[in-house]
């Protein structure tokens, strides 16, 4: 499946995607809204999709949504945010039946009309958001954000993103701040919400099968009222780090997270990237990797290691699952092995293994529908025009030379350690 996106430029900052395919039984339809990662917005624009998909003008509770969901053949309805680089995105997401499949085309008409309805045609009361929804989803976003050192591998990560990019928009957590969520009210959260659909640039993803019709009700759906469009500037690129900063995190904790901070200063679209790719594959990307044969199997000093490339930010992360006494000697050898990558100490296998696998997962795209949109979406963030193909060659193409180049890219910046002082002074 040779997999092509179709860009149309609507106007006014919208543009729709289209990819054309009959290999699902299903089809797709995203609206993205690209915002700035700032502290002041990040935590209204993670409560918005929230209170929007609680009800609209027509479907008042979230009831009547999922009733209508299912009067549709079971479709699905999906809102997220999340952070690429240093952008915030706001996604909206319906998964329907193909027309084909059921002997009725024209439904799908219905769903869109649905989701159109949930961006663009929100529950109001007075004028305003509805109180009480507002005031439920500050809560459940609240939990969201306490939640998240619950997954103590992802809080040790962010934690070092954190400490790591303290200075740059890339350190805001994307749920956005719980001292912020109290100052957010219907009023200001729908203030908000028209700032955001009048000014900020919009990617429309739809991917299954379509005909001219379909593409024109979609153009009609972004038929909005619209401003001057924001223009959002691309991620702060570090090369080099300026000093090494060192972190600790007293938690009540069994197991130490350790977490390195390397500064690459490659950007996805630089001709070493694909080797940046696959070397960290080669260092901490599985079982055939550098630091799961060492750290893991020859030192036993990890319950699990692995490597990291930050696409939008040109950072890498080695993380590790380790006892509290193995920090020193666990520091020493993800520093020894990076250092022999630098120097050319590894084999053709070893890169032929990690192209395999980098392939493989990038292949694994095309059987998700969803991944399909995604992948698109991120190539447009990127100023990307290959396709998946292209992209898989280009793996290829990537010399041990190219490797060594851009491993050597590679400087510590940050070292977090999550730990347990009462154990450890035990």
């Amino acid at each position: 499946m040779n997999l092509k996106s179709e860009r149309i430029n609507i106007g006014n900052g919208i543009h729709l995607n289209l990819v054309k395919t009959d290999k699902f039984k299903s089809n797709l339809l995203s609206f993205y809204f690209l915002r700035p990662l700032t502290k002041e917005e990040v935590t209204k624009n993670a409560l918005l999709p929230l209170v929007l998909k609680r009800g609209t003008d027509e479907y008042k509770t979230n009831l009547e949504i999922q009733r209508k969901l299912e009067e549709n053949y079971g479709a699905d309805l999906s809102v997220a945010i999340n952070k690429r680089g240093e952008r915030h995105v706001l996604r909206f997401t319906v998964e329907t039946v193909n027309g084909e499949y059921i002997g009725n085309k024209e439904y799908i008409y219905d769903v869109f009309s649905l989701l159109k309805s949930i961006i663009f045609n929100p529950l109001l009361e007075d004028g305003y958001f509805k109180k009480s929804y507002v005031d439920q989803e500050k809560e459940n976003l609240k939990r969201r954000i306490e939640s998240r050192i619950n997954d103590k591998r992802s809080y040790a990560l962010d934690r070092c993103i954190e400490e790591m990019c303290k200075n740059e928009r890339f350190s805001i957590y994307p749920l956005g701040n719980i001292e912020d969520l109290a100052s957010i009210d219907k009023n200001i959260l729908y203030s908000h919400y028209k700032d955001i659909i009048k000014t900020s640039p919009i990617e429309i993803f739809y991917v299954g099968d379509y005909d001219d019709k379909m593409v024109d009700y979609m153009k009609e759906m972004a038929v909005i009222e619209r401003e001057d469009i924001i223009t959002i500037p691309r991620e702060q690129i570090i090369s080099g780090a300026k000093t090494k900063n060192m972190v600790y995190d007293d938690l009540d904790v069994n197991q130490g997270k350790l977490v390195l901070g390397y500064r690459t200063g490659i950007p996805y679209e630089d001709k070493l990237y694909n080797g940046l790719l696959v070397g960290s594959d080669i260092l901490g990307g599985g079982p055939n990797s550098k630091l799961f044969k060492n750290v893991r199997e020859k030192e036993s000093l990890a319950y699990y290691v692995s490597s990291t490339i930050f696409k939008y930010k040109s950072i890498m992360l080695v993380d590790g699952g380790i006892e509290f006494e193995n920090f020193e000697k666990t520091i020493d050898i993800v520093k020894d092995q990076i250092e022999e990558m630098q120097k050319g100490n590894f084999t053709m296998d070893d890169i032929d293994i990690s192209k395999k696998s980098i392939k493989s997962s990038t292949e694994s795209i095309k059987d998700s529908i969803f991944l399909i949109s995604e992948y698109f979406f991120s190539q447009i963030l990127s100023n990307d025009n290959r396709s998946l193909e292209e992209v898989l060659e280009d793996i290829d193409r990537v010399s041990k030379q190219d490797i060594i180049e851009a491993m050597s890219t590679l400087t510590l910046d940050t070292i977090y350690f999550m730990r347990n002082t009462k154990v450890l002074n035990k």
